[in-house]
């Protein structure tokens, strides 16, 4: 598929839902070391506002959150249940803190060198959950507040946006407050959307 040039600045600079929806059939990149270069189609993504009571950025800022609050089109990176790395799109003005979280994606390169991080070669376990996403890519929270604009390592590519017909907006997975908010995004059908289950479902 078409990969496209880096998304703006601008792009991110919108309401969270808005870039949310907007991120759906975009590639997220990433340049090894080793000169090899993975990518993987979004297919799935949650949106967090700062007055949602299952954001990081709810009770403002702090040490771990700084990065929600930062400028748009950063990469927010935390770690959770003591064993997982979760990706987040930072978006809005400076100061807001609203993020959208990645959860699944279609890997388009490097597989290879995600299979070696996962511990499988099936491609449809590579990035189905946030998790999951976070390992095949290896970023930590070592990349919180990456540039995905202009930075050299990770960037978000424009990829080939998906039709309204096909995108399906659900309530959120794994969180006990704000569970009434379709703030989850998703490619209707597609195979390596997660197998998180939402409380209730609507199409966009």
């Amino acid at each position: 598929m078409r990969l496209g040039r880096p998304l703006p600045r601008s792009f991110y600079d919108r309401e969270v839902t808005v870039v949310a929806r907007d991120l759906l059939g975009r590639v997220l990149v990433r340049r090894l070391r080793d000169g090899r270069r993975l990518a993987v189609r979004l297919v799935e993504v949650e949106a967090y506002a700062p007055d949602d009571p299952a954001s990081h950025s709810y009770r403002g800022p702090t040490e771990r959150n700084r990065t929600m609050f930062g400028p748009p089109g950063r990469l927010y990176v935390y770690f959770t249940y003591g064993m997982h790395h979760c990706l987040n799109v930072v978006t809005g003005p400076a100061g807001v803190g609203a993020a959208v979280l990645l959860r699944a994606g279609e890997p388009l390169e490097g597989l290879e060198a995600m299979a070696e991080r996962r511990g499988t070669r099936d491609p449809r376990l590579l990035c189905s959950g946030p998790g999951r996403l976070a390992q095949a890519f290896g970023l930590t929270r070592e990349h919180d507040g990456a540039d995905l604009v202009r930075g050299p390592d990770v960037r978000l590519l424009e990829g080939e946006p998906v039709l309204d017909e096909r995108v399906v907006a659900t309530t959120r997975v794994g969180i006990n407050h704000g569970t009434e908010r379709p703030w989850r995004f998703l490619v209707a059908g597609d195979p390596f959307v997660s197998r998180g289950r939402p409380t209730g479902s609507r199409r966009s």
